[in-house]
C-alpha cells in the first residue's frame, strides 16, 4: 500500500529537483493522468446536472486557488476577491463586445486586466498589513461594486452585459457537455501553473514573506515587490475564473459579485486548507456540494410526517442560510488546517498500517 499512495521507505531525495517534484512517485503521476482521462469521459457518463456542478467547481476553484496564493502562501488578506472575480467576467465580455476579440483570447486578457486592477488595490500592502489591509481590500470590494453599477460603457449598468460562448475555429461551446472541456482544460492548466509557481524562486519568496517578513527582508527578499506580485497573481486567477463564469452563463450582471461571494471564497480556502494547492480545490468542491446536500436533506425531512410543520421547515431553511458561517466556525474549531490536512492524515494512516505510528 505504501508504494501506491506515498513515497516508499528508503527512497531518499538526493537533489533539489527531486525535492521539488510535483508527483512523489510514478504511481501518483499515472493516477493523476488516469483521473484527467476519466474526467474527459464525464460528458458521456454524467447528466447535465452533475456537469453543471463540475463546471462550477472549475471556475470557482481557479479563483479560490488565486486567493489561497495570496492568503495561504503569502500571508496577505483580501476581502474583495469576489469583486475581482466579477471584474474578470465583465472585462472579458467588454473586450469581445467592444473590440471583437475572439472569446478564447478575451479570457487570458481579462485575467491580465484584473491583475492590473488587483495590483492597484493591493498597493497598500506595501505599507500596511493585518486588519488595516483587510479594511483596504474591503474598500476595493465596495468601490468595484459601485463601478459595476455606474460604468455603463463597461458593464452595461443595471442591464448587465452579454457574454458570448467560447468559440474555437468556428465551433461554439454552447452546452454543458462541450463547455466541460474548456473548464477542465483551464482548471488543469491553472492548477499546474500554481503548483509550479510555488516551486520557483518567487513562490518560495511568497512563503518566506508569510513565515517571517523581517527574516525574509534580511535575506534580501523585496517585501514590496512580492506583496504586490501576490496580489497580481491572485487577481489574475480571479479574472480567469470570472471570465469562464461569464462565458458559461452567457450573461454577466453586477448583482452576483457582492461581499458574500468574497466570504465564500475565504470559506473555500479555510475549509480546504490554507497554503495548500489541492486544499483550494477540495474546499471548492465542499462549498459547491454543501448547498446541494442541504437541499437534499431538507427535502427528505420535509417529506416525513413530523417534518412538514412550518416551524420545522422554517428552521431548516434558516439553518441552510447559516450553513456557510456555521461550517467555517466548525472547521476553525475542529480542523483548522482544513481538508488537505485530514487527507494527509488518512494517507499517513495507510502508510503505517497496521501500526498506529
Amino acid at each position: 500500500m505504501s508504494t501506491v499512495s506515498m513515497r516508499p521507505c528508503g527512497d531518499f531525495r538526493t537533489s533539489y529537483a527531486e525535492d521539488r517534484t510535483i508527483f512523489e512517485t510514478r504511481t501518483t503521476l499515472y493516477l493523476a493522468i488516469a483521473t484527467i482521462a476519466l474526467l474527459c469521459l464525464a460528458p458521456f457518463i454524467l447528466d447535465a446536472y452533475f456537469l453543471t456542478l463540475g463546471i462550477q467547481v472549475a471556475y470557482l476553484g481557479i479563483a479560490a486557488l488565486g486567493l489561497n496564493i495570496l492568503v495561504g502562501f503569502t500571508g496577505q488578506i483580501s476581502l474583495g476577491h469576489g469583486a475581482f472575480f466579477g471584474f474578470g467576467a465583465f472585462a472579458s465580455a467588454w473586450l469581445h463586445n467592444s473590440f471583437g476579440i475572439p472569446v478564447f483570447f478575451c479570457i487570458p486578457l481579462a485575467g491580465y486586466m484584473t491583475m492590473i486592477v488587483g495590483m492597484i488595490f493591493g498597493s497598500p500592502a506595501a505599507r500596511i498589513k493585518g486588519l488595516y489591509l483587510a479594511i483596504a481590500t474591503l474598500a476595493a470590494q465596495f468601490i468595484l461594486e459601485d463601478f459595476f453599477a455606474r460604468a455603463d460603457w463597461f458593464t452595461g449598468g443595471s442591464y448587465g452585459a452579454a457574454a458570448p460562448p467560447v468559440a474555437i475555429f468556428g465551433y461554439e461551446f454552447t452546452n454543458d457537455q462541450s463547455f466541460w472541456y474548456i473548464a477542465l482544460f483551464a482548471l488543469v492548466t491553472m492548477y499546474l501553473w500554481g503548483t509550479n509557481l510555488m516551486r520557483t524562486r518567487d513562490g518560495r519568496a511568497f512563503v518566506a514573506v508569510r513565515d517571517h517578513y523581517l527574516s525574509a527582508e534580511i535575506m534580501g527578499i523585496n517585501l514590496t515587490k512580492y506583496r504586490l506580485l501576490s496580489f497580481g497573481v491572485s487577481s489574475f486567477y480571479a479574472g480567469i475564473g470570472g471570465a469562464l463564469y461569464g462565458h458559461y452563463l452567457g450573461f454577466v450582471s453586477a448583482e452576483g459579485f457582492t461581499i458574500l461571494m468574497s466570504i465564500q471564497f475565504l470559506a473555500m480556502i479555510i475549509i480546504g486548507g490554507l497554503g495548500s494547492v489541492k486544499g483550494a480545490l477540495m474546499g471548492t468542491i465542499f462549498m459547491v456540494m454543501l448547498p446541494e446536500m442541504l437541499e437534499g436533506i431538507v427535502g427528505l425531512l420535509s417529506a416525513t410526517s413530523w417534518g412538514g410543520s412550518t416551524a420545522f421547515t422554517d428552521g431548516l431553511a434558516y439553518l441552510k442560510e447559516m450553513s456557510i458561517g456555521l461550517v467555517i466556525i466548525l472547521f476553525l474549531i475542529f480542523e483548522p488546517e482544513g481538508l488537505a490536512h485530514r487527507w494527509q492524515q488518512v494517507k499517513s494512516y495507510w502508510k503505517f498500517y497496521p501500526f498506529s505510528y
